[in-house]
């Protein structure tokens, strides 16, 4: 009796095995009418990135009155190797921004997040695929930019968003993005570059509702080497899903401005 059950018991494991593989094998990712991936639709990232993309344990507030509600949650980080390759005088300005964080952060001063930190804030994006441009729209500070797929001029000048340059590279989209202005940070950690960051980006389907997304980082005046990291973003799923209106400067005026109210 115990072998017949024991055989029973093999032969329906392998049954699903087959069958979950086989599942595994039949999800078609969304395409467009010229064959390549359709990226289309609202995404976003889940997870502590937009804290500290290296490696951390839960840290405090600088607000002590906020409590646990201003806290960080650690995380694992998202950096392959574990740690930014910063020059020695890179890091300290990182340890300097990190510990004035609270105000020097461009997330607090509603300044436009960059690329890639767009891509992992705590807020939904959303991609518009067309033949020739691809339009991301995301729902921090209203920041936007646009993906060209066709032979366009150089950027004339440096930007907070960069100038995307994008490819196919089988179902694959990369993205070149050069011409930054060098005032954005990666994350709230106070992790950051100059203006000669050079960011390649890369989505992949993994299922229909599901992308990984790469970013490989290159800036010689800050780090001894590009360095790459790695994270998923998820499809919102949601009824009527939508971007919604997120104004940040109202919520940043007295920080940016306060000072300069007249005293009674």
């Amino acid at each position: 009796m115990n072998v017949v059950v024991t055989v029973v018991a093999v032969v329906a494991t392998l049954a699903v095995t087959r069958q979950t593989a086989g599942q595994a094998q039949s999800w078609q990712f969304p395409q467009t009418a010229d064959g390549t991936p359709d990226l289309s639709g609202l995404w976003q990232a889940v997870g502590s990135t937009h804290w500290d993309i290296e490696p951390h344990a839960a840290y405090e507030s600088r607000l002590a009155e906020t409590g646990a509600i201003g806290a960080a949650p650690g995380g694992l980080g998202v950096v392959e190797g574990g740690m930014i390759p910063y020059h020695p005088e890179a890091l300290l300005k990182k340890q300097e921004n990190f510990e004035n964080r609270r105000t020097k952060d461009p997330e607090a001063k509603c300044y436009l997040p960059g690329v890639p930190r767009a891509n992992y804030l705590p807020f939904p994006f959303q991609i518009v695929q067309g033949g020739n441009k691809i339009f991301i729209a995301y729902e921090f500070a209203s920041a936007n930019r646009v993906i060209h797929m066709d032979p366009v001029p150089e950027s004339p000048v440096d930007t907070w968003m960069g100038h995307s340059m994008g490819r196919w590279d089988g179902d694959s989209l990369v993205v070149d993005v050069t011409a930054f202005n060098g005032q954005t940070w990666f994350d709230r950690a106070g992790n950051h570059h100059s203006s000669a960051l050079h960011v390649v980006e890369r989505y992949t389907p993994m299922t229909p509702n599901h992308l990984q997304y790469e970013a490989t980082i290159e800036d010689p005046n800050t780090f001894t080497r590009p360095w790459k990291i790695s994270l998923p973003l998820y499809r919102r799923m949601e009824k009527n899903m939508q971007l919604l209106n997120f104004r940040c400067v109202e919520f940043s005026e007295e920080l940016l401005y306060g000072h300069l109210r007249k005293q009674p």
